[in-house]
């Protein structure tokens, strides 16, 4: 097997103590590295220092997707027996795929209630990979009733208890359907944002709706038989033009994070020209792929041995990938979803 295809090929060594467990204070004063991904040199900066490497003419693109606070805890009623739900998907109003906990309890025809009966639920399938499909009850609004009773779907990784929901949302989240935040969106404030149009960038959104499966271990030896999970997307006409318009001027296309990179990489044509499009991705980004929209990117520092960090390679280099994650390891950056970032220029 060639180098840069096996798992191990993307393993580093990261003390605990460097997973972030709370957000900052100031979104945008995390720290920033910034990296030549053609020669892997860097410097140390701050978030904020991102609109001094941003020109007029380039187009930053970030995903709009919002996190539903998808966690929730109820009883069965035969049992009275505590289940936890994690909301995956909403199949149609009010059927939803879910994973649920314990789930050997949980069979086809068993009844839920969560909140004091506020919401009902009954498991109406069993499917293939062990999630469950819930139909539900209420009276109301769903998504009412969800803010009130659910928790945000924090990773595995975090164990401390969130206080502010909203920080586990970019601030220009739009539209409900993530069961994980695009964590790259997380250090933008919006007069950050305001700056950086002042000086001429075009801002535009897409939307993928990140799901579970982006925290799934890969288990294969060879990354190449791996399954990737799929994700809905939507570009829309108005973005997919400013995309479009700043690509045929010179500009830059800067992707806020790897949910935006997949999404414009599985929209793009060989052109790197834009479709407005929707439907799923389970586009999987590793070396030797060949980017055709996307020049530069913002992300955070991503888990050993994760499709995210393989991406992140194929963007630049395996090595360089590695040794910028053992400076930051060195430097004590703070790793993962409430951690610190790194511009790929």
């Amino acid at each position: 097997m060639s180098e840069g295809m096996r798992l191990k090929d993307y393993y580093y060594d990261l003390p605990k103590e460097l997973i972030a467990q709370d957000p900052l204070l100031k979104r945008d004063s995390s720290r920033l590295m910034v990296i030549d991904k053609n020669t892997g040199e860097f410097e140390h900066k701050i978030f904020s220092d991102i609109i001094d490497y941003l020109n007029p003419e380039d187009c930053l693109v970030v995903n709009n997707t919002k996190v539903i606070p998808a966690r929730l805890f109820g009883v069965k009623h035969e049992t009275e027996a505590v289940i936890e739900i994690l909301l995956l998907e909403r199949k149609s109003d009010n059927l939803w795929e879910c994973l649920v906990k314990p789930g050997k309890k949980a069979r086809v025809g068993a009844k839920l209630s969560f909140g004091d009966g506020l919401l009902e639920g009954e498991i109406v399938d069993v499917l293939e990979d062990g999630n469950r499909l819930i139909e539900f009850a209420y009276d109301g609004i769903f998504e009412e009733i969800l803010d009130s009773l659910g928790q945000m779907p924090l990773p595995p990784y975090i164990t401390h208890k969130l206080e502010d929901k909203t920080r586990y949302q970019t601030v220009y989240a739009k539209y409900d359907g993530s069961a994980a935040a695009p964590t790259a969106g997380l250090h933008f404030t919006n007069e950050l944002l305001d700056d950086i149009r002042a000086k001429g960038v075009d801002i535009a959104s897409v939307t993928l709706h990140v799901g579970l499966g982006t925290f799934r271990p890969v288990k294969e030896d060879n990354i190449l038989d791996h399954h990737m999970h799929s994700e809905y997307y939507n570009v829309d006409e108005e973005n997919a033009s400013l995309i479009n318009a700043a690509k045929k001027r010179g500009g830059r296309i800067i992707s806020v994070g790897t949910t935006s990179t997949r999404t414009l990489e599985s929209v793009a044509d060989e052109d790197g020209v834009i479709k407005a499009s929707k439907g799923y991705t389970d586009i999987f980004i590793y070396p030797g792929y060949k980017f055709k929209c996307v020049d530069a990117l913002i992300t955070n520092f991503h888990l050993p041995e994760s499709t995210l960090l393989m991406l992140v390679s194929a963007f630049s280099d395996r090595e360089r990938m590695l040794k910028c994650y053992e400076e930051a390891v060195k430097e004590k950056y703070r790793f993962f979803s409430f951690g610190d970032a790194m511009f790929l220029k």
